[in-house]
């Protein structure tokens, strides 16, 4: 049994069509469609409000075999949450004022969260995490893999001071960013994934080059929480069996159940 921490994104997803709330957030959305493999242990980490979104996050959790002793309520504290729009398409996008950070943006690691990273064997987080290079002096020190979703960041000479301790770190982009990932594929360690939508994804790792296509999908409803389950597949297949073009289709197997409904998971 491998265990997994996923931490500290816990938000609502507020549907503008609709008025839907449905519970997500990176770290939510991973653990949640992680959490169907039995080879894995999967725990959260992160804080919500003491208000009507935590507590439909915290009923979401309930329907799933995630740790939750490390999600903490801050007493009168706001959830985090994300007003979202859709086009016809499926496609989501956001205003300006759409995205309330709530208590997600002052969190701050307690001893009890420390001692769950430190028996962890791998922590899924996302780029922008307020807590994200705390993180990675705690791997430094403890030891584990980390999985690190970049989403659309382009600062790529930002990144290079971080890139050798990153194991396996997930773009969403476009093909001009390729020759970039492979370049860090030769001189870091770990294996750089990006998500081409329609086109797939492709992987480099040592400077070779694996593809696999992207999963047909009847139609598309939502892509809120696609490359959050296409992580996940990715992680439990690679952390079964080692191997990245099964990897890669399983995370696409995942973000195309994912992209058939509403919300993340």
């Amino acid at each position: 049994m491998v265990k997994v921490t996923a931490m500290t994104c816990l938000c609502v997803d507020v549907f503008d069509r609709t008025g839907e709330i449905r519970p997500g957030g990176e770290a939510l959305n991973f653990a949640a469609a992680a959490s169907r493999y039995g080879h894995m242990q999967l725990h959260l980490i992160g804080g919500i409000g003491e208000d009507a979104y935590g507590r439909s996050i915290l009923d979401a959790i309930k329907g799933f075999p995630v740790n939750i002793d490390c999600v903490h309520v801050i007493p009168e504290g706001k959830t985090a949450s994300n007003y979202t729009y859709l086009t016809e398409k499926g496609d989501r996008y956001y205003l300006e004022d759409s995205w309330q950070e709530g208590v997600y943006g002052s969190f701050q690691l307690s001893e009890i969260d420390r001692k769950k990273m430190r028996e962890s064997q791998l922590i899924h987080t996302n780029f922008t995490c307020p807590i994200f290079f705390e993180i990675i002096e705690l791997k430094k020190e403890y030891g584990f893999q980390i999985s690190v979703d970049f989403d659309k960041e382009r600062d790529f000479r930002g990144l290079e001071k971080i890139l050798p301790f990153i194991d396996y770190f997930f773009i969403s982009g476009e093909e001009k960013i390729l020759p970039e990932l492979r370049q860090w594929s030769i001189n870091y360690q770990g294996i750089f994934v990006a998500t081409l939508a329609e086109k797939g994804s492709i992987a480099f790792r040592g400077g070779k080059e694996y593809q696999a296509p992207a999963m047909e999908v009847t139609e598309v409803i939502d892509t809120t929480g696609c490359g959050d389950s296409y992580q996940a597949g990715f992680i439990s297949s690679m952390l079964m069996n080692g191997e990245i073009v099964p990897a890669m289709e399983e995370g696409s197997k995942l973000a195309a159940e994912t992209l058939s409904h509403i919300g993340g998971f």
